[in-house]
């Protein structure tokens, strides 16, 4: 007798699990084929580029187009206000004629944009090209949401928890390749990225093309498009959200300078501290998200973020005044206690974001949804640095403070919103 007669169908597949599915699909480690999947890897794709071009466009405009430093921080500051105001008003479009078509428009307007660039030769060519460019990236967030909620079924946190992962996975990856431009530091390095952004903008559009069409939901309040700027509670809890998500600028943004400035830990260390936040969020976002369903669950979520941040913080602020490696040692224990925080945050996050918003106005709840996040990426970077770089060890504990107490009150406003709208439990 042969012996390949008596393998099981488990052996003769490989790599397949005993129901046919691969592997990699049943660890979790890549979605069945279908919308979902080719969302994570649109994605993937348009952040991958994103990630790269925003860290190198600053630059660019300095060492390129010729620009002096505070016409760069104002142009990309303008940029960032006009690609605020862009989400609500285009949501309530992707609501109203289908959120794929606009999510590819938006797309398109993106590369063409970043391409133009290319061509920026004045403070006003700049500014505009970056303006367009955000404005399309904010529309693209407000169409995108609709597809997240309605693909995602009765798993949006889990779905919304693999998209966060698979997007800081790309975000690594590109900083890894700004990295290598900001080495180069020539023009013609700066312009290749500029032209393979514009390409991963066109490679997410490719990727959107195979995403069945939604066709609109019936808008039984009325086809309202201040329809969520109207929606108290759920204006409560963008207020509320926008400050937690100051928390992922901790990390990023006011721990490097930390470790420079008040600490004796070794200056490689940010990039451990960053290094642990980024395996984290990929290894333990999913599983974070699992019973994360109905809005009392997500705003006790949220209200054990709060308390997380502070503790984090208060850990990391010990650092200041230890010897080299203690401080390294400690701030590795508390960075990794604020990234528990941020992943129960941003499993909170995401079920309130969809499930306080009505079906049929996913697109324009989620532009308002954006326009809290960027709002509070615009504060951060002054706020963070006002308490924890000015003011030292008091500080980190008065911003950690001010996460419990959004965190505290995040509860309260799902109730709130419970009063007239089903949240679950």
């Amino acid at each position: 007798m042969s012996q390949t007669s008596t393998l099981s169908p488990e052996g003769r597949q490989g790599d397949a699990a005993p129901d046919g599915r691969p592997w990699l699909v049943r660890r979790g480690l890549l979605l069945e084929s279908g919308p979902q999947r080719r969302l994570a890897l649109g994605g993937f794709v348009n952040q991958l580029g994103t990630a790269a071009f925003l860290a190198t466009a600053p630059l660019y405009a300095l060492r390129v187009v010729g620009l002096p430093i505070g016409q760069v921080g104002l142009g990309l500051g303008v940029a960032g206000v006009v690609g605020l105001l862009a989400g609500p008003p285009v949501g309530h479009l992707a609501d109203r004629r289908g959120p794929r078509g606009v999510f590819l428009v938006t797309l398109l307007i993106q590369a063409v944009s970043v391409l133009s660039l290319l061509f920026a030769h004045s403070f006003v060519a700049f500014m505009v090209s970056m303006a367009v460019t955000d404005l399309a990236g904010a529309s693209g967030g407000a169409a995108r949401g609709p597809m997240i909620r309605r693909f995602g079924g009765d798993e949006v946190p889990k779905f919304r928890s693999y998209l966060r992962s698979t997007a800081f996975l790309a975000s690594t990856f590109g900083a890894l390749a700004a990295g290598v431009v900001i080495q180069l530091d020539s023009g013609s390095a700066y312009r290749a990225l500029i032209v393979v952004n514009a390409l991963t903008f066109i490679g997410c559009a490719a990727v959107m093309l195979g995403v069945p069409k939604l066709e609109p939901l019936p808008a039984s309040t009325g086809s309202n498009r201040w329809l969520a700027l109207r929606d108290k509670p759920y204006m409560a809890f963008v207020l509320l959200d926008g400050i937690l998500w100051i928390q992922g600028e901790v990390v990023t943004y006011a721990l490097p300078l930390w470790v420079v400035l008040h600490t004796d830990a070794p200056r490689w260390f940010t990039g451990i501290a960053l290094a642990v936040n980024t395996v984290m969020v990929v290894v333990l976002q999913i599983r974070t998200s699992r019973g994360i369903k109905g809005g009392q669950v997500a705003g006790r979520a949220t209200r054990r973020a709060g308390l997380a941040f502070l503790v984090g913080m208060a850990v990391i602020a010990t650092a200041s005044g230890l010897p080299g490696w203690a401080a390294a040692a400690v701030m590795t224990v508390g960075v990794a206690i604020h990234t528990v925080g941020s992943l129960w945050h941003a499993a909170g996050s995401m079920e309130l974001r969809f499930r306080l918003a009505p079906a049929h106005a996913q697109g324009q709840y989620s532009g308002v949804f954006g326009l809290g996040m960027g709002l509070c990426y615009t504060v951060a970077p002054g706020l963070l640095g006002l308490l924890c770089l000015s003011w030292g060890v008091p500080g980190w504990l008065v911003m950690g403070s001010v996460f419990v107490a959004a965190g505290l009150a995040m509860p309260f406003v799902v109730r709130w919103a419970g009063q007239s709208r089903e949240l679950g439990a």
